[in-house]
């Protein structure tokens, strides 16, 4: 299924910054950045527990967000890309 990840941290506060950056590379080990702090995560459901579950124990909630959309596994029509930044099919090959 794929789940599209949004934060916002709030940088400002003590420890912010280091929270932002702990959130992010967390993200990246499931999915690939498409936005500065959205992420697309190709993975099953235990995964997307486990993820959320790792995000959660480092924010803040009292000054951070999380927000997790569930697109299933039927996305390929449900996301519409405009514009330059191009960003590889999680669903196809890879090729090195």
């Amino acid at each position: 299924m794929l789940i599209v990840a949004a934060y916002d941290i709030a940088i400002t506060s003590e420890g912010g910054t280091r929270r932002l950056n702990r959130v992010a590379k967390t993200c990246l080990r499931y999915g690939q950045r498409v936005q500065n702090s959205v992420f697309e995560c190709l993975i099953d459901d235990l995964t997307f527990v486990k993820m959320r579950q790792e995000l959660t124990a480092l924010i803040d909630p009292e000054l951070d967000s999380l927000r997790f959309y569930n697109l299933g596994t039927r996305y390929e029509n449900k996301v519409i890309h405009i514009g330059v930044k191009e960003v590889q099919d999680l669903a196809g090959p890879l090729i090195l």
